[in-house]
């Protein structure tokens, strides 16, 4: 009976249900088996398609990120020599302008000098032309004076003596003297 009993319980275990199977002892080699089998699928799968793709991507972005910093390299080059030659341009350019005005200040000093030494021939000339005019306007008043005082000194002489002679030359010599100084 007691091996009746055995068989019972062995029989109530398998008819109360299966555990978990995984967990079942007798079927670890098994599991353990396709464990391996699926992990080895698992890594050529892996090695073959998947990471040589990967890794190609990865490859193509490194070459990419390489590239770009290197034109990013030669345009920071291009960058730097054209801000010389801009600089360099502007210097010039500053110089030239320099220059120009420069000649420009000298040319209109030369047309000043010029323009203030043809009015200062003009102004000698037309004072030149108007002393002229006085000196002979001033001569034209002694004279004018002189024969008014000979005239003036006839009368005055003819006035205080009646009657006498009068002599005229030498009135105009007196007059003439005065006149001179």
């Amino acid at each position: 009976m007691a091996e009746d009993a055995a068989h019972a319980a062995a029989d109530a275990a398998h008819s109360a249900g299966p555990g978990m199977p995984q967990l079942d002892f007798a079927t670890f080699p098994n599991q353990i088996f396709w464990l391996v089998v699926t992990l080895v699928v698992i890594y050529f799968i892996l090695s073959r398609v998947a990471l040589p793709r990967i890794a190609a991507v990865l490859a193509e972005r490194q070459g990419t990120l390489t590239n770009d910093l290197a034109a990013a390299e030669d345009l920071k080059r291009k960058a730097v020599e054209a801000e010389a030659a801009y600089n360099k341009a502007l210097a010039d350019a500053r110089t030239e302008a320099q220059k120009i005005a420069e000649e420009t200040r000298a040319g209109i000093q030369a047309d000043l000098n010029e323009a203030i030494a043809k009015a200062d021939a003009e102004i000698a000339a037309k004072a030149a032309e108007s002393e002229a005019r006085i000196a002979e306007i001033q001569a034209g008043a002694v004279q004018s004076i002189e024969d008014v005082a000979k005239s003036i000194a006839g009368d005055i002489a003819a006035a205080v003596a009646p009657g006498a002679s009068v002599d005229a030359d030498a009135i105009a010599s007196a007059v003439s003297a005065r006149v001179k100084g």
